[in-house]
């Protein structure tokens, strides 16, 4: 062998030791499954947005209660006028029905107007509301 090749050999050896050590260590060991994706919370109760203002808390049950049974339905209104805020809540009496409402009910219409559904977020007092974010879904 020659000079020269015996000396390339010689430097590239611990760089090639070093390299296979840190490709191994960042690997996950191979019984090992990649992090799932983030769940929606669970939480039976719907925020319902773009309410029409002739919404009212009867017509939302009617349009629910087909996935299940609705404990509770409330929609906003304004202090001052007393016309609707075009958003309210529905709540379910378990996570399956108000899951199944959700991905039937976003996106269609309701007395004229597209119904954008997400879980309701719990209710914070006096600090600061942190949404996390969910990755978008392709529909």
């Amino acid at each position: 062998m020659a000079l020269p090749e015996l000396l390339s050999r010689l430097r590239l050896a611990p760089l090639r030791h070093h390299l296979r050590r840190s490709l191994s260590a960042a690997a996950p060991p191979p019984d090992e499954h990649p992090p799932a994706p983030p769940q929606p919370p669970s939480n039976p109760k719907l925020f319902v947005a773009g309410l029409s203002w002739s919404a009212d808390e009867r017509s939302l049950t009617d349009a629910f209660s087909s996935f299940g049974t609705v404990t509770e339905v409330r929609i906003m209104y304004d202090k001052n006028s007393g016309r609707s805020r075009g958003f309210g809540f529905v709540q379910f009496s378990n996570d399956y029905e108000a899951k199944c409402a959700k991905d039937a009910m976003d996106g269609k219409v309701m007395l004229g107007r597209p119904l954008r559904i997400s879980f309701a977020l719990g209710k914070v007092r006096g600090g600061p509301v942190i949404v996390p974010r969910l990755p978008m879904q392709m529909k």
